[in-house]
């Protein structure tokens, strides 16, 4: 494995940073000198991520409980922080790993700067920093079936992170959603919350949802034996309707107890919302935040 990179996009404006696994876009939107401080702190931040995450992987890779466990690295007190609440389901804090890497390395970039904007995308799960006044617009995944493509979040909103779980998406899923995208406090909460929303839109047993062992397909899966979804097939109206209304459930439980703001959920065209009024949607052009 190569070491860090780091390169600017052709685009001049977002920096994109780069080792093993872990692969990031990075914007900042303010004063040009305080623009070239924040980013040349998030490149210093950034090399130590993944060996400390590395250092205590055996650990992150256990089931959560309702008591937090102590970790050396920041990110991976991120990871526990945000799945010790959902400790009632099975979770590991590797399903908040994404969310927490982007949190960690927002908190490093802003740290001491002026900036009116700045996000950091991590395969799709982004951390924001909205200051006071200044609003971002926010790509959905999954859209395309009556529902807008974009949502505006506002300084005022108490959603600083999103995140977007699915069976078709880079990680292992035990549902069948084709997307759930959460928006929470921070990265590292949406993260972790999609991804049990998503285990949630199901229909167990269902003969055209195909599954395997998730260390079949990667042996050291944090999933272990359980079942990962694969593929699905045909499904009814009715069956995506119930599959949807399990997942929203979830969400809405979630959201209750102040662990979400909003949770979308996608299945073959359908969609749920929980949360965020639906004028708060407008259409776009997709991008990374």
């Amino acid at each position: 494995m190569t070491g860090a990179q780091a390169h600017w996009l052709s685009d001049g404006r977002r920096l994109h940073l780069n080792h093993g696994p872990i692969d990031l876009i990075v914007e900042g939107f303010g004063a040009s000198d305080e623009l070239r401080a924040a980013y040349g702190q998030a490149v210093e931040r950034f090399p130590a991520i993944l060996p400390a995450l590395v250092a205590e992987l055996d650990e992150l890779r256990r089931p959560a409980s309702t008591s937090p466990r102590h970790f050396a690295s920041p990110t991976a007190r991120r990871m526990e922080a945000a799945v010790a609440p959902l400790a009632q389901r099975f979770i590991t804090p590797m399903a908040a790993v994404a969310g927490s890497v982007a949190d960690e390395m927002l908190a490093a970039m802003v740290a001491g700067r002026r900036l009116d904007r700045a996000y950091v995308n991590n395969g799709g799960d982004v951390a924001l920093h909205i200051a006071p006044g200044a609003q971002m617009s926010a790509a959905i995944a999954g859209t395309g079936h009556g529902l807008a493509d974009r949502l505006t979040i506002r300084w005022q909103d108490p959603v600083r992170g999103i995140a977007t779980s699915g069976w078709r998406g880079r990680s292992f899923s035990l549902g069948i959603a084709d997307a759930v995208t959460v928006l929470a406090a921070s990265a590292a909460a949406a993260d972790a919350a999609a991804t049990l929303i998503a285990n949630a839109v199901d229909l167990p047993g269902h003969p055209a949802i195909a599954r395997r062992p998730a260390r079949d397909l990667a042996p050291d899966s944090d999933l272990g034996d359980r079942p990962v979804t694969t593929g699905v097939g045909l499904l009814t109206l009715p069956e995506i309707d119930r599959a949807l209304d399990a997942g929203l459930a979830v969400a809405d439980r979630m959201r209750r107890q102040g662990s979400i703001q909003t949770a979308v959920l996608f299945l073959a065209g359908e969609h749920r919302v929980s949360g965020m009024p639906a004028e708060r949607f407008t259409r776009g052009v997709l991008s990374h935040a």
